[in-house]
């Protein structure tokens, strides 16, 4: 292991390779830092640029816009509460209440320690435990998909706000939401009422953006109408941004760290989970794990810890069934697949066997690569804190046009920009009415995945009782279960305490 770790560094270590994981970090926090971008957009992008470079150049370079992407979108999250990628929807909850109290540099200071130190923490159980945690990984079925599903979902319970009812409503609101287009297993259509727009159904992104981007936008435009004004800067106080108390603000909270990481380790290992589900069950366990619970959703460092070192800890987690078993984690670890695959390199069991070189390069360039974006973002912060300086009145209508210009790019379909708008529409009136949008996104992102798994568990054998004499996904059910007794007697407990006083 020493020579291999040698051998990643001598590499890795070349002036051309770090230049050009330097830009490619660079490229991803910028990329995921625009409403709209997605890391796999950019990641994609950065695909053919890699044709003529050597592998391990080439490797490293993709790896380095998936790091910089991973902690890119907590920027727009905090400073804008529109969250840059899906996988940071849970960074808004607490990110962007601290930056509206005065504080901005403080929560984009956490966000980013969290995230190093979630990426570390990765890197370390990819390092360690990738061959049997991707034999875990690949040994669940269609049963244990649909289980880790329902468990995921009773992160609904605690982003439900104040009303149980409407939180329900909204996940409900969501999936139903998903299930507009085509049937995924039968292919045929279903809640399209003959509009050609919603032949495909609603893109994820035009409705992750049209929820928390558009909404937020909405409501920027009403409050400069009530100041009958052309609207103030999100923040009127000085710029500050101390890293040394950032850091000692993240590392004060180790269990959450350390809990929040390998969250997002395991989730990341489970193949198609991805970062955007550990962003929001990573949050959720924090929560439930604090003494204060409903302190979360104000501005608490725990929320920004959490959802940060979640979301980051899926790079490592989702490059153990890529490097152990050549089965790709996530969308993007299936473009890093086909970055070797090019260059003529055989991705599965034995590649740890055939190209050592190449397992070690990976190790060493995802390190370098979070050193990289740790540099990047403390020396660059201040910069993106400029944006909290900028009158309403110009950020407004400069973030609906690339909100707009990323849905575009994704099919290139002008539908796609009113399904956007509608979306938009949609969440505005949600969160004037009260209802939470947290739920709405989740039962976008688990209801489909939620459907297939079931499908394919009763079309293999209708034998209902699989889902509980399978030991994985028994066990998956009954984390459900105590997540919700726990969830009730949190919401319960201070009912009771109301009746006794009366």
């Amino acid at each position: 292991m020493l020579d291999g770790f040698a051998v990643g560094f001598l590499e890795i270590l070349q002036l051309a390779t770090l230049v050009t994981m330097f830009v490619g970090v660079v490229a991803g926090i910028v990329a995921s830092a625009i409403p709209g971008f997605t890391i796999t957009m950019a990641i994609v992008l950065t695909l053919p640029l890699t044709f003529y470079m050597p592998p391990v150049q080439g490797i490293a370079t993709m790896l380095g816009v998936y790091v910089g992407g991973l902690t890119g979108g907590m920027i727009s999250a905090a400073l804008l509460g529109i969250p840059g990628t899906p996988s940071a929807v849970a960074t808004t909850f607490d990110a962007y209440p601290m930056a509206r109290k005065g504080d901005p540099g403080r929560a984009l200071g956490i966000g980013i320690f969290a995230s190093f130190f979630g990426t570390l923490i990765s890197i370390i159980v990819l390092v360690l435990a990738a061959p049997p945690l991707a034999i875990v990984a690949i040994g669940l079925g269609p049963w244990e998909y649909f289980s880790l599903i329902v468990f995921a979902m009773t992160v609904i319970a605690s982003l439900v706000g104040r009303s149980v009812v409407r939180g329900l409503i909204a996940g409900l609101i969501g999936i139903f939401l998903a299930t507009i287009g085509s049937d995924p297993m039968m292919n045929s259509p279903r809640f399209t009422f003959d509009l050609a727009m919603l032949s495909t159904g609603l893109p994820f992104l035009a409705v992750l953006i049209g929820v928390y981007a558009v909404s937020q936008l909405l409501g920027e435009v009403e409050e400069m109408r009530s100041d009958s004004g052309t609207g103030e800067a999100l923040i009127e106080e000085r710029i500050v941004f101390r890293p040394l108390p950032y850091l000692m603000d993240t590392i004060r909270r180790p269990v959450n760290l350390i809990r929040s990481s390998l969250v997002g380790v395991f989730i990341g290992a489970v193949p198609g989970a991805g970062s955007s589900i550990a962003n929001l069950v990573a949050y959720d366990q924090a929560r439930r794990a604090s003494t204060d619970p409903d302190s979360f959703g104000t501005g608490v460092p725990e929320g920004v810890v959490a959802s940060e070192s979640g979301n980051s800890s899926t790079a490592g987690g989702g490059l153990i069934p890529m490097i152990a078993l050549g089965i790709p984690g996530s969308a993007v670890d299936a473009v890093l697949m086909a970055s070797l695959m090019v260059h003529g390199i055989a991705v599965g069991p034995r590649l740890m066997v055939d190209n050592p070189e190449i397992v070690y390069s990976i190790f060493v360039g995802l390190f370098i690569g979070a050193l990289l974006m740790l540099l990047i973002t403390l020396s660059s912060m201040r910069y993106f804190l400029m944006v909290t300086k900028i009158p309403k009145h110009i950020i407004i209508p400069a973030v609906l046009v690339f909100c707009a210009v990323g849905v575009f790019a994704l099919n290139n379909r002008v539908a796609d920009i009113h399904l956007l708008f509608f979306v938009g529409v949609l969440g505005y009136v949600m969160k004037k009415m009260d209802y939470p949008l947290a739920p709405l996104v989740l039962g976008v992102i688990l209801g489909p995945i939620a459907e297939t798994n079931l499908r394919r568990a009763l079309s293999i054998s209708e034998d209902l009782t699989l889902f509980i004499t399978r030991p994985v996904s028994a066990a998956f059910l009954a984390l459900a279960v105590i997540s919700l007794v726990v969830f009730l007697r949190h919401r319960m407990r201070p009912r009771a305490g109301v009746g006794a006083d009366s």
